[in-house]
C-alpha cells in the first residue's frame, strides 16, 4: 500500500537545521503515525511523503513556506514587566499562553532589558528550512474513528 489521502502512515524521522545539528529524533521510540492528508505534519513533509512505500527511505529538505511559515516581524512584541503579575523572575526562553485576536497563542520571552520584555509568537522553527531522515514503517487504511477525529489512534499516535 502506498501512503495517500485517508491513509495512516508510520515513519521513523530525524530532523536537523541547516547546521546539521538534530533538532528532533524518533530514535529509541515508537515511530510517528499520521493520518495522512488531515494536515498532522508539515504541509511540505505530507507532499514528500505522498506515493511512498514501507520500507522506503528518503532524505527531505522542507523550506520554510512549506514547514513552519517564515518568520513574521509582526509576532515580536516589547512588553512592559508589569503585564507579567504574578511571575516573580521572567527569564529569555520562558513560554506564556497570550490571548490575541486569533485566540490563544504561546509567545516565548527573547530578552528583558530593565521593565521592558520582548516575546516572540513564531514558531521556534519558523523561518527555518527543516532537513529531515525518514524511513517509513507502516502504512494502512485509517479506521472511520480515525478519520471523523482527523488523527491517529494507538501506536504512534493518540489515545483517549
Amino acid at each position: 500500500m502506498k501512503i495517500s489521502a485517508q491513509c495512516v502512515a508510520s515513519f521513523h524521522y530525524t530532523l536537523k537545521n541547516d547546521d546539521g545539528e538534530t533538532i528532533d529524533s524518533s530514535e529509541g521510540h515508537e515511530p510517528l503515525g499520521y493520518l495522512h492528508g488531515a494536515s498532522n505534519i508539515v504541509p511540505g513533509l505530507e507532499k514528500e511523503l505522498e506515493g511512498k512505500s514501507i520500507g522506503d527511505k528518503l532524505s527531505v529538505v522542507v523550506p520554510p513556506a512549506e514547514g513552519y511559515g517564515e518568520l513574521d516581524e509582526n509576532l515580536k512584541q516589547d512588553l512592559p514587566k508589569s503585564m507579567f503579575s504574578g511571575v516573580e523572575n521572567i527569564e529569555a526562553g520562558m513560554e506564556f499562553h497570550a490571548q490575541t485576536e486569533h485566540g490563544q497563542q504561546v509567545v516565548m520571552v527573547t530578552k528583558v532589558e530593565g521593565e521592558t520584555v520582548t516575546v516572540d509568537g513564531n514558531h521556534p522553527l519558523a523561518g527555518k528550512n527543516l532537513h529531515f531522515e525518514i524511513e517509513i514503517t507502516d502504512v494502512r487504511e485509517a479506521s472511520a474513528e480515525e478519520l471523523d477525529h482527523g488523527h491517529v489512534h494507538g501506536p504512534g499516535g493518540h489515545d483517549h
